[in-house]
């Protein structure tokens, strides 16, 4: 019977009809997208926690922009690893061996409690593993759709980042209710509920590519256009997750927010920045990656500028959430473009783009508290950022004629 279904659905994707829906595996995308959201929750779970935890632990600026900005390192670095690991024994296997090691790390940390700073980080590393979800989701999905459909593929599974609207909102008043510890048992729920799910959805595609060794892996690496592809990701994905780990601790210090308003507040813009991700990944699709991220990049640039500038919570809120509707747009843009470049690597390059935004992140995160720590204000971090997004769209005006004369005319789609 099983084989039968399996013929059966080959079949439907070959016929081709019915557009997006019909050229792929549509229980796979839901599965992903399922896994994505969920460990994405978790992955920033430190962030909405971050005022009550810095007041128990009695943290400083700078030691709470490194709190949060801890997972989002470790998942960088651990994206790699899972790029490998779905080409070796394929994504759906390794993302439940991820999803396994972060309810059994958050269910330790709540049974003996984090009592120190250095447990903060502790935890922030296994945390890590959640945000590695993002280089077996996407290859998991995208596998399974063709090239003129990879921009809204990509866009519906990464659009699982909105996980991190369900920590703004419910982790504060949860942490009111139960106390922060608690939070991160109560966490483990939700995460074993979709690990059922997505062992019983999920399928690896039949067209995977061989395991190769680990010089062939690393070998996008030696091509130009796989490092700006991650410079472009270290902007747009680096700004939405290090503005979704910093926003409640910049809430609270820089309006006085209680922790629940902040994370309100954090959940609005995060929400704008998730909501968009499909949309820019079927607006690249329409009209070419690098259109859509030339405007990305403009947008966010000043949209940072304005928070640096801002005297009211209103308006840096307003500047928030255009900042985030262009990253979020952004995210979808660049991952309508890896695919066409780099197909026949998509797993570990999806790594290797998802770990540059995360390092980007990282980057935001940790230097927004020592921008505060240093100088009293949080603008200089974000004026910085700003330049970082400006010279993401010098860069792409360098390389665009270049890709849509070589590759992008090969692959057949606009870029």
């Amino acid at each position: 019977m099983a084989t039968a279904y399996w013929k059966d659905d080959q079949a439907r994707q070959a016929a081709g009809a019915g557009g997006f829906w019909a050229s792929g595996h549509t229980p796979t995308l839901i599965a992903a997208f399922l896994y994505f959201d969920l460990a994405f929750m978790v992955w920033v779970l430190l962030g909405p926690l971050a005022p009550e935890i810095a007041r128990s632990l009695m943290l400083t600026p700078a030691e709470k922009g490194l709190m949060v900005a801890t997972p989002t390192l470790a998942g960088a670095i651990l994206r790699v690893v899972n790029g490998l690991l779905v080409d070796r024994i394929g994504p759906k296997r390794a993302g439940a061996i991820s999803q396994v090691i972060v309810i059994v790390g958050l269910a330790v940390a709540w049974a003996f409690g984090v009592t120190s700073f250095a447990g903060t980080l502790a935890l922030g590393v296994v945390l890590g593993f959640a945000g590695a979800s993002f280089a077996i989701a996407l290859p998991l999905a995208s596998r399974w759709y063709p090239p003129e459909h990879q921009g809204k593929a990509m866009g519906l599974a990464g659009m699982g980042n909105s996980g991190t609207v369900l920590a703004a909102l419910f982790a504060p008043a949860l942490a009111e209710l139960f106390g922060w510890n608690a939070v991160l048992g109560l966490a483990c729920i939700p995460l074993s509920i979709v690990l059922v799910v997505y062992l019983l959805m999920a399928r690896d595609a039949p067209n995977a590519p061989p395991p190769r060794s680990l010089v062939e892996y690393m070998s996008p690496l030696r091509q130009a256009d796989a490092w700006w592809l991650m410079g472009f990701y270290a902007v747009t994905f680096g700004g939405f997750v290090g503005l979704a780990a910093s926003l409640p601790i910049y809430f609270t210090d820089a309006f006085g927010l209680s922790t629940v308003q902040a994370g309100y507040a954090t959940a609005g813009c995060v929400f704008a920045g998730s909501l968009v991700r499909p949309m820019g990944g079927a607006m690249a699709d329409a009209i070419g990656g690098v259109k859509a991220l030339t405007g990305v990049f403009a947008v966010a640039a000043l949209a940072l500028v304005g928070v640096a500038l801002a005297g009211s919570f209103t308006a840096a809120l307003a500047c928030f959430v255009l900042g985030m509707l262009a990253l979020g747009t952004g995210n979808g843009a660049v991952f309508q473009l890896v695919p066409q470049r780099f197909a026949a690597e998509i797993g570990v390059m999806t790594g290797l783009v998802g770990m540059a935004g995360g390092v980007g992140g990282f980057y935001l995160a940790s230097s927004l508290g020592l921008a505060k720590q240093m100088t009293g204000s949080f603008a200089p971090g974000f004026l910085i950022f700003a330049a970082l997004a400006v010279a993401a769209l010098a860069g792409l005006t360098l390389v665009k004629r270049g890709w849509r004369a070589s590759w992008g005319t090969a692959a057949g789609v606009r870029i």
